[in-house]
């Protein structure tokens, strides 16, 4: 397992937000973790009603798959707690195992439903659904969950099996979301377009991957 240890320098000498010395000062990845840890609880509030809904007029065991971009979330958050603490995992195979997983997990799901919620926002605005602050709140917010997840792949363990384990949950998570309907709710106006929605959905599990692979690919160069 590469060695990684986190910087203690000022933040303020770091000149590219991208390099491994802002990256990886604590300080820095304090204030991702709080960032991330009070998005992902916002989400799930956020997908509080059909979640309900989901418990109320279908399977219970349905409801895991309907909170998409928390749950990405929340590996994610997990994965800046090993950055942090890199002995959490230890040393053994077990530990390192439950750590690739998370991070895989996190990076690929946040890279998928970063760029499927800012799609699904902007097509739903192209076709007349009225774009509220929250809309572009939630842009922003999607945004940055799959450009921080593409920034912190050189510094995790995982590898491109693992990576390709998360693409198996991604894939499964989509065909319960449109067996069942179960996908997070759509404007009214995107209700005609669903089967383009889940080609689109499925096809960015794979297009996830790749870039995550890309990525892996890099890291070792």
């Amino acid at each position: 397992m590469p060695e990684f240890r986190t910087r203690r320098i000022d933040v303020k000498a770091a000149v590219l937000p991208w390099s491994r010395d802002f990256l990886t000062n604590r300080t820095i990845l304090w204030l991702l973790f709080i960032v991330n840890t009070l998005g992902t609880l916002y989400g799930y509030y956020w997908y509080g009603n059909q979640m309900a809904y989901t418990v109320e007029t279908q399977s219970a065991w349905q409801v895991v798959f309907v909170p998409d971009s928390p749950t990405a979330s929340l590996f994610f958050t997990l994965s800046l707690l090993f950055l942090l603490f890199p002995r959490l995992s230890g040393s053994g195979t077990v530990g390192l195992t439950v750590r690739s997983i998370i991070e895989a997990l996190g990076v690929v799901t946040s890279i998928k439903y970063g760029i499927w919620a800012v799609t699904m926002i902007m097509a739903g605005g192209a076709q007349g659904d009225q774009l509220q602050w929250e809309h572009y709140m939630l842009i922003v917010s999607h945004l940055g969950m799959a450009f921080e997840a593409m920034l912190f792949v050189r510094y995790m363990v995982f590898g491109r099996f693992m990576a390709f384990l998360a693409l198996l949950w991604l894939l499964l998570n989509d065909t319960i979301d449109y067996t069942f309907f179960v996908f997070p709710w759509l404007p009214d106006v995107l209700e005609n377009d669903l089967s383009a929605i889940q080609t689109f959905t499925m096809g960015l599990s794979v297009f996830s991957l790749l870039i995550t692979w890309l990525l892996i690919a890099y890291r070792k160069v």
